[in-house]
């Protein structure tokens, strides 16, 4: 693909502003209110705001080098670095568009995602994706390497080599900014694009609907080419600064925490179940009574949190907890609140939160007609930041776009508060015996045994109902019943809470469970030994 081709476009349904700043205008404008702050901060490093302007500058002046300008596509595959950003905004002020690779992707996914989004070029964290760095170079034109190795060009060295520069930002709000990949948990992943008309608005969703500490001191430790990089630029507006760490390791996040003085992260929930079930938890509560006592804001979602467990982290680490909801195609839908975490009102810990003021959502039937308050309907939405199609995939971005509305696939009811408490994804439903039985709600039951961690539900085959509820759960340290007591206790537990359909069949118990690349729980990866052999289709 040659740096003037553009992907194809198809109408999208909802209205969008004539003009709004790009991403790369937001992020040099908010970098240049503070040049002697520390905008990145790493184990043995930190980069000023100003550094961080000289960076991109200096990046796009590499990439033009090489031929790179409108329309051109740069991949990704890189750690939470600084440059990772710098690098993502100094493309896209260039008019290009950029796509992330998954970092725990497996080698066939990655070569399919730089085919199908026509990647001209891509960058390559040496120190963390060196390896598989290497066997993804004749993949693309001109491969850059953070940091030198014996493929690529050293983009660390070129931008060293260059001098001093100057900003550009040539991106135009009808420009295509990102081409962002579903996570293929239930199937092939799809690239959803999104335009500079829609990323800007959804950073000021962020900045307004978010409880942000004032001067956030942020820490990324969940990927940055994914949800938690949606945090970087509204800190970075903020005059904060990112804390950013390569992979989750709970005692090394609890001590940074407190000994940096942490105000903001944001954890999937399989990463607070770990930080719960860790001794230094305990150890961080020694002074205060609170355990990560600097922390004024806790965001978790991409999956929902176990009631049971949010109530534990409630009372352990505090008042501090705020669930995120969006996708990749729409980003964000909704947010709970701090203040929705009531101690006196457990039944909203199961709410994904109320619409942000700039999202518009109902909840629709299969016909397309809107349910009535209570009762369960798919989450459809409409908003700036809807994306506008999927890359080279017209009937499903048609369907995705049915009756006028993006379709999420996640099953929800709505409260007369206009919360949206969320009963599964449509993909994930098991039909049991003429049932249809969502797992969260089996999970949820799980989770609130003591001597659960986590639990995921899902459906396998089955002669006489079809699919057989089956529970796949991991324990906290520590639990000493014997494995066919624990699985009668816990089936006995589901019986007794939402009745005989919904008790599992089988309970198995397993040292992990398998994640994606952003920490949800891989059903698919769970479903898939149970079909191996027969005729339906896992995922």
């Amino acid at each position: 693909m040659t740096s003037t081709d553009t992907p194809s476009t198809s109408a999208a349904p909802t209205a969008r502003p004539a003009a709004t700043p790009t991403t790369p205008a937001l992020a040099v404008r908010a970098l240049r209110r503070h040049p002697s702050r520390v905008a990145f901060e790493w184990d043995g490093g930190s980069m000023t705001y100003a550094e961080a302007e000289q960076t991109i500058a200096r990046m796009q002046a590499v990439f033009a080098s090489r031929g790179l300008g409108r329309g051109a596509c740069l991949a990704l595959l890189a750690g939470n670095r600084a440059g990772t950003w710098c690098a993502t905004t100094a493309a896209q002020g260039l008019g290009m568009r950029t796509t992330a690779l998954h970092p725990l992707g497996s080698l066939d996914d990655q070569r399919f995602q730089l085919a199908d989004a026509g990647a001209d070029a891509l960058v390559v964290d040496v120190a963390a994706f060196g390896e598989r760095g290497s066997h993804l170079a004749d993949a693309v034109a001109t491969t850059f390497t953070l940091d030198p190795a014996d493929y690529g060009v050293d983009l660390t060295a070129a931008i060293a080599a260059v001098g001093p520069a100057r900003h550009q930002d040539l991106a135009r709000p009808e420009d295509v900014a990102v081409i962002n990949y579903t996570g293929g948990t239930t199937g092939r992943s799809k690239g959803a694009m999104r335009r500079h008309s829609s990323l800007g608005p959804s950073t000021v969703a962020i900045l307004s609907d978010f409880e942000l500490p004032e001067r956030p001191r942020f820490l990324a430790v969940a990927p940055i080419s994914h949800v938690a990089g949606s945090k970087v630029l509204p800190t970075l507006v903020r005059g904060g600064t990112v804390y950013l760490q390569n992979g989750f390791d709970p005692e090394r996040v609890i001590h940074l925490i407190d000994e940096a003085r942490i105000t903001m992260t944001l954890l999937v929930p399989t990463m607070i179940y770990t930080l719960l079930d860790h001794e230094a938890l305990d150890r961080s509560a020694a002074g205060s009574g609170r355990a990560l006592a600097s922390l004024e804001l806790l965001l978790y979602g991409a999956s929902p949190m176990a009631p049971a467990r949010l109530a534990e982290g409630l009372e352990r680490i505090g008042p501090v907890f705020s669930q995120l909801y969006g996708q990749t195609e729409c980003y964000p839908i909704s947010v709970l609140a701090k203040e929705d975490h009531r101690t006196d009102r457990p039944d909203l810990y199961s709410s994904c939160g109320s619409p942000v003021a700039s999202c518009e959502v109902t909840l629709l039937d299969p016909d397309g007609n809107e349910v009535p308050t209570g009762e369960t309907g798919e989450i459809c939405v409409r908003s700036p930041y809807v994306m506008d199609e999927y890359l080279d995939q017209p009937e499903l971005t048609a369907q995705a776009f049915r009756h006028g509305w993006l379709h999420t696939d996640d099953v929800a009811r709505q409260d007369e508060e206009g919360r949206l408490y969320i009963v599964d994804r449509a993909k994930d439903m098991v039909v049991s015996g003429g049932f249809n039985i969502y797992p969260r709600e089996i999970e949820d039951v799980l989770t609130a045994h003591q001597a659960v961690a986590m639990a995921a539900v899902v459906g396998a085959p089955d002669d006489r109902w079809g699919e057989a509820v089956t529970a796949v759960v991991t324990l906290k340290p520590g639990a000493d019943a014997s494995r066919e007591e624990l699985a009668s206790a816990l089936k006995s537990l589901v019986r007794d809470a939402k009745g005989p359909a919904h008790t599992p069949k089988r309970v198995d118990f397993v040292d992990d469970l398998p994640v994606t690349a952003v920490g949800k729980i891989d059903k698919k990866a769970i479903r898939a030994p149970f079909w191996t052999g027969h005729t339906r289709q896992v995922g």
